[in-house]
């Protein structure tokens, strides 16, 4: 890390994109009699505070429009909060991060590491505004803390492929899902999408760049985005009674549970997270596959991220959509069930319906008799490897090793 002189120099590119977003900070997109005039009188405030450069009083109102915000946000059902209150959190985040960064003097590594949290609460709990400001505004205050450090392209690069010899999973080759390379376009739909056949496709990650130029390791991923705040899962799988969610830093979730885990602590688990809305950085390193534009009338694909240690699980489930789960780091052990299986494989009631009770991986047979009549497929995955799930096939996760798995979904 370079001195803080420095850094205070090379933080004048990222004051630039500040003021400019302050001249240009026209709250839209908010629904004034939804918010109420008390509330966007005192919105406006926060705009005329930060024009007249008043950070400490600004941040002190910021504060509290976030408190009765954050209020709004989390009472009832999330799907039922309206948009505004959505883009309202996202404006007063960015509100409070330039007041973060501007208003600790000389200690601007406090105040720039402050500054990305407070984005990252935006992006996690707001909505887009603009032009996805907080994103743009938290890429750039991560590149200035990592300013200084050694070029570690080299290291990325050349980072080798370790052999899978330490698994503990024998595939029974007549269960064994099948391998096909790169198949043309027509030839996936024809006899895979079309006939709801699962696959594992391989050569098609090869020139991913978090396959080769930007090998995607721990130290890349702590590098790129090492200071970003991230919501992780505490608990083996989701299904258990202590499960439960933190927000942690991404360097504080691998130092703490890939690094250096504590064996009488529960497992961590990113999962499920649109880490690359987040983080544009990391989607740069990878590209949605072809096959992805297949049947996707909508033509949007949901990208997810799945970086955890060895042992974790996503327990039998199934999801509407075509699934693409790609793997980039590790390996994983997947089981699938054809969605015809579903009567004999024990969905939970309620709103865990596309979840099932059974341990997919050590068959109870007294318990859960029908499971005699179940017929399944698996594998393991390993880098470089695509595996077409179809829609509500039911699948089986565990992790053999460290994992960074991307999905995609359409």
């Amino acid at each position: 890390m370079e001195s803080v002189s420095h850094l205070k120099v090379s933080m004048a590119e990222s004051i630039s994109i500040v003021n400019q977003a302050i001249l240009t900070a026209e709250v839209g997109q908010l629904d004034t009699e939804v918010l109420g005039p008390a509330f966007m009188y005192q919105l406006n405030q926060c705009i005329n505070l930060l024009y007249g450069n008043n950070y400490t009083k600004c941040l002190s109102l910021v504060k509290q429009l976030l408190d009765f915000n954050w209020e709004k946000l989390n009472t009832g059902h999330w799907k039922d909060v309206h948009l505004s209150w959505r883009y309202a959190y996202s404006y007063l985040s960015y509100f409070k991060s330039v007041c973060q960064m501007k208003g600790f003097g000389d200690d601007q590594h406090q105040g720039i590491q402050l500054a990305i949290k407070t984005c990252d609460m935006g992006l996690l709990m707001g909505a887009p505004v603009l032009d996805n400001i907080l994103s743009r505004y938290a890429s750039k205050l991560s590149k200035l803390l990592n300013e200084g450090k050694k070029d570690m392209s080299e290291k990325h690069t050349s980072a080798k492929r370790r052999k899978l010899d330490d698994c503990d999973v024998n595939i029974d080759p007549h269960k064994a899902i099948k391998r096909v390379n790169c198949p043309p376009i027509v030839t996936f739909y024809e006899d895979y999408m079309k006939t709801e056949t699962p696959v594992i496709i391989e050569g098609c990650m090869g020139y991913w760049s978090a396959m080769s130029t930007c090998r995607w390791s721990l130290e890349y991923i702590k590098e790129i985005a090492g200071h970003r705040t991230v919501p992780i899962e505490l608990g083996s799988k989701y299904t258990e009674d202590n499960w439960s969610q933190t927000l942690m830093t991404v360097c504080d979730f691998i130092d703490k549970y890939i690094q250096h885990p504590d064996l009488k602590q529960t497992v961590g688990y990113l999962a499920q997270h649109q880490l690359f809305d987040q983080i544009p950085e990391l989607k740069n390193d990878i590209i949605i596959p072809e096959y992805c534009c297949l049947d996707n009338e909508d033509d949007e694909t949901d990208i997810n991220a799945w970086f955890g240690p060895k042992g974790t699980i996503s327990p039998l489930h199934h999801d509407p959509k075509h699934n693409l789960l790609c793997q980039v780091v590790g390996s994983k052990f997947v089981r699938l069930f054809h969605r015809e299986q579903t009567p004999f494989l024990y969905p939970l009631k309620g709103i865990m319906s596309n979840t099932s009770e059974i341990d997919a991986e050590t068959l109870d047979f007294d318990k859960f008799p029908l499971l005699k009549k179940v017929q399944w497929l698996e594998c393991v995955l390993k880098e470089g490897d695509m595996l077409y799930i179809p829609p509500k096939h039911w699948h089986y996760v565990r992790s053999l090793e460290t994992s960074f798995s991307v999905s995609f979904w359409w």
